[in-house]
């Protein structure tokens, strides 16, 4: 029996299980990858609060991604929240050494901050970011916020989020999926830009009880479709289906709290 492809998840522990590490680990799963994982950072948090982030040392984000990668034939790898310049830096040390050939597709999710408004990027990391990770990516999957922090302005519409998306690939060389769920419609559409064309994916808008995860989720089964050989556009579209998925058939709790959701990843 052929085994399934790897890919690693390259992310912070979420203890509420929506997002980070076990929302990508869900996926892989899913999509029948064989998911590993390079954790970065423990967070307390649940849907809507971020409590505490403790950061894993520099040595050991990189001893775990070093192994995965000397020891398992990885079809692709995803990055989601590395929180400060030294992670990015560690991670990239790693990524480049690897000659490009024989680098696996990578999927970066540039996390920088929670749903609830929460910082999960320390400042100073950006520029790590522009300056060595995004020129590494197979795509980058921003949302709108962290779009509008990538390109320096606001951006208001899908015209300007698709032209948004053209001007980030001429200056990075990687392909951005960019997502437009946060802007006002009917439709949740978002576009991957490569160099060669901007292709609409275009889901109805679910009104939802949480988004909690749903960037972690999109970018995880992204990264699963290029592991299984998926094309960019193939993965990006499988992506998309199964993100919508996620949110309609979101589960709700009704804890000590009031009611808390959480997006069907299995």
């Amino acid at each position: 029996m052929e085994p399934p492809p790897i890919a690693i998840t390259i992310a912070g522990s979420d203890s509420s299980a929506g997002a980070g590490i076990q929302a990508d680990l869900k996926t892989f799963t899913y999509f029948h990858v064989f998911g590993q994982s390079v954790i970065t950072c423990v967070v307390a948090e649940v849907p809507g609060k971020v409590e505490t982030i403790q950061a894993v040392s520099v040595r050991v984000v990189q001893d775990q991604l070093r192994l995965s990668l000397e020891n398992y034939p990885v079809r692709s790898i995803k990055t989601g929240m590395l929180y400060s310049k030294e992670i990015i830096s560690a991670v990239c040390d790693i990524l480049e050494a690897i000659p490009s050939q024989e680098r696996p597709p990578i999927v970066v999710d540039p996390v920088m901050v929670a749903s609830a408004g929460d910082p999960l990027l320390e400042p100073d990391a950006i520029a790590a970011y522009r300056d060595r990770l995004f020129p590494l990516a197979t795509v980058v999957t921003p949302n709108l916020y962290e779009a509008e922090v990538i390109c320096g302005h606001k951006i208001q519409s899908f015209t300007q989020l698709a032209d948004a998306g053209a001007a980030l690939v001429r200056s990075f060389g990687s392909a951005f999926l960019l997502k437009g769920g946060h802007l006002p419609s009917d439709l949740a559409t978002d576009f991957l830009v490569t160099k060669s064309s901007t292709i609409s994916l275009v889901e109805q808008f679910v009104e939802a009880g949480t988004t909690h995860g749903t960037g972690c989720t999109l970018s995880a089964a992204l990264a699963a479709g290029l592991a299984l050989g998926d094309d960019l556009e193939g993965a990006a579209r499988r992506a998309k289906v199964f993100i919508a998925r996620a949110i309609s058939q979101a589960i709700t709790w009704h804890g000590r709290h009031g009611a808390i959701s959480a997006l069907k990843q299995w």
